[in-house]
């Protein structure tokens, strides 16, 4: 019998949950720094070395982290069903924890790239990208994530797969942010969407989703059992 095919968007909230803080619950700032000064190409050109900083300190705190029981769960759906996990996170608690089909649509934290030419990506040995350290063009390098204000290669992907859903399990997410926000739109009339969020935005367009306004620790192990039985 062929398997059904579940796939899984997971945002911020299923990694606060193993102490990596998110922008959302900080108001923006990090350290008194805007988003917007840490993580856009616009705040790269005025101060990468503040950027730089930014991602390294965050590596640490990744590097640092485990996965929760969210992450866990997810892993054990691979054994009844297909999975595929799209992330907006770069901190690979997904790899950590055993998933085995991921889509990074934001980058990782593990890979850093050329800063004159996206194809150069390189794996960052240890905690830190330095300043100094250069491509094989000899253009700093810098960490291999989407910034705002730049493209999302894997959009495309991602999409294709939630076209082909049986299930969309949403977690962690506000669903805010484009174009990841969209990506509910691509799943096919007969799939069934879930949403799992510590708190549900009011201003999310969320018709023929099922909102489970919980913490994903919680939510998340408790639908895959459920799942699990019902195969």
């Amino acid at each position: 019998m062929e398997r059904k095919n579940i796939v899984v968007l997971t945002g911020a909230g299923i990694s606060a949950e193993s102490g990596i803080p998110t922008f959302r619950d900080t108001n923006g700032l990090w350290e008194g720094h805007d988003v917007m000064e840490v993580a856009s190409i616009e705040g790269w050109l005025r101060n990468p070395t503040l950027v730089q900083e930014f991602y390294n300190l965050r590596r640490k705190a990744a590097l640092a982290a485990d996965p929760n029981a969210a992450h866990y769960a997810l892993v054990q759906l691979e054994l009844a069903y297909q999975v595929t996990i799209i992330t907006q996170n770069v901190d690979l608690l997904h790899e950590k924890a055993g998933s085995n089909n991921i889509i990074h649509l934001h980058g990782r934290l593990d890979q850093a790239k050329s800063s004159i030419d996206d194809s150069l990506i390189y794996p960052v040995l240890g905690e830190e990208i330095e300043m100094g350290e250069l491509c094989e063009k000899g253009s700093q390098l810098r960490p291999n994530i989407v910034w705002f204000g730049e493209a999302v290669p894997e959009i495309e992907k991602a999409a294709a797969h939630i076209s082909e859903a049986d299930m969309l399990i949403i977690i962690g997410t506000s669903l805010q942010v484009y174009p990841a926000a969209g990506l509910k739109d691509f799943a096919p009339e007969h799939c069934r969407s879930i949403l799992i969020d510590k708190k549900i935005p009011d201003s999310a367009n969320l018709h023929n989703i099922q909102c489970y306004e919980e913490p994903a620790t919680v939510a998340v192990p408790r639908l895959i059992e459920q799942l699990m039985k019902n195969h």
